[in-house]
């Protein structure tokens, strides 16, 4: 097999904006987890958010531990070919290593639409000589788009099961999110999977909690990041028609926890819920 990265991307005429006088959520998640790609604009939204929510850098690198634990999940599970919509910055490990160290055949297909993601896949996204990984910059609010990538088709085999990640993504799709992801689930055959995690306000003390969520979540919208919040039942409502894997939908840091004991609070902090399903 080809273990080069495939990288996709939409035509450009002319260098490429980064537009880094505006902050993207990207950056700014790099930002909180010690990254170093990310400029002002980034560094300066962040900095308001950790003043609002100073937890946030525990929300991120929970969030992370998350991703790599599912990912890692569902390798077990002998899933073979994952999507991850919302890639971000690439940091290691990525989830094609988690899932590529499990199964070294195993292929991974990465999405996003900031410039400066497509710039650092190029040079870190290397899969392992018997799996595959490539790369397409496209919109998470255009999932037909996605599926019917070339590069999505010469990497993944719609033939055979899918994990679709969708990771600390959804909260920032703007339109019918539940559409996205019936679109994206709907082509994929049984034995396919949705993963995901979500923000949430479930754990603010009212809209007026000085340490609640929603401060953070005000940054991003101040800044021109528009952001949804949706409740424990609302994250329930993307997995309608799949099986939930247990124990459904969980604060993530309590996802499969095997009863690790956590200190209160701790939910606040994190404040995203998190779940996989099985198309069945």
């Amino acid at each position: 097999m080809d273990s080069r990265i495939s990288l996709g991307r939409s035509p450009v005429s002319g260098p490429i904006d980064l537009r880094t006088d505006i902050p993207h959520s990207a950056r700014m998640y790099d930002y909180f987890l010690g990254g170093k790609d990310n400029y002002n604009a980034d560094r300066a939204a962040a900095e308001q958010a950790l003043a609002q929510f100073p937890a946030v850098r525990v929300t991120a690198r929970t969030n992370r531990d998350y991703m790599l634990q599912v990912t890692r999940f569902l390798a077990e599970q002998g899933v073979r070919q994952f999507l991850d919509i919302g890639t971000g910055i690439p940091t290691e490990p990525n989830l094609h290593q988690v899932a590529q160290e499990v199964a070294p055949e195993s292929r991974v297909v990465y999405v996003d639409n900031d410039p400066i993601v497509l710039t650092y896949a190029r040079a870190l996204l290397v899969s392992s000589p018997q799996g595959r990984t490539a790369y397409v910059e496209a919109d998470a609010s255009n999932p037909a788009d996605i599926l019917a990538a070339p590069e999505l088709l010469a990497t993944l085999d719609l033939s055979q099961p899918v994990a679709v990640s969708l990771m600390a993504l959804l909260h920032f799709v703007p339109g019918d999110v539940y559409e996205v992801v019936r679109t994206l689930m709907e082509p994929l055959v049984p034995g396919s999977y949705l993963a995901m995690s979500h923000v949430t306000t479930d754990f603010d003390d009212g809209p007026d909690d000085p340490d609640g969520m929603a401060r953070l979540l005000q940054v991003y919208m101040d800044r021109g990041i528009p952001v949804t919040p949706r409740t424990k039942a609302e994250v329930g409502r993307f997995f309608d028609g799949l099986e939930l894997v247990d124990p459904g939908v969980e604060v993530i840091h309590r996802w499969r926890d095997a009863g690790i004991g956590h200190p209160p609070g701790h939910d606040k902090r994190v404040s995203l819920y998190g779940a996989v399903g099985r198309k069945v």
